[in-house]
């Protein structure tokens, strides 16, 4: 009985550390492989991308925290229906995501965050995405 105990607790933990990966996608876009996510030309690309996309078959999954100078914000890996780029998020109310912020975005890299909201601030010098709310965290 221990032995098949033992087992099963080897494989939940095997499931557990593989079910939050996820899932693999592979970029082809000329534009997201030659410049930084920060840059404004990877951001107007990724503008244009999400126009075209349907939203709902997007996944958010967390990267790093970042604060440059005093501006705090958030990298996600943003993938779904053809694009594999990453979310360089702004992030200026950090309603539902203190813990995040708290930890420096320890313990939650790799989580999914579903529906996650923002608003685009685009002109000639500068894009930007910046963060309203989301629905759940799947750690």
């Amino acid at each position: 009985m221990k032995k098949y105990l033992t087992a099963f607790l080897l494989f939940q933990l095997l499931l557990g550390i593989t079910g939050c990966d996820r899932p693999k996608c592979d970029n082809s876009n000329p534009i997201f492989e030659s410049n930084t996510p920060d840059s404004k030309l990877y951001k107007d690309e990724l503008v244009r991308q999400l126009t075209i996309i349907d939203d709902q078959e997007l996944t958010y999954w967390l990267q790093k925290y970042e604060d440059r100078n005093g501006e705090e914000s958030l990298y996600f890996n943003i993938q779904g229906d053809g694009l594999c780029a990453i979310l360089h998020l702004t992030v200026k109310n950090w309603n539902k995501l203190e813990d995040v912020r708290d930890r420096n975005g320890v313990g939650r890299r790799g989580a999914e965050f579903t529906n996650l909201e923002f608003e685009i601030n685009q002109d000639s010098t500068t894009t930007q995405f910046i963060y309203q709310t989301y629905d759940r965290l799947i750690d």
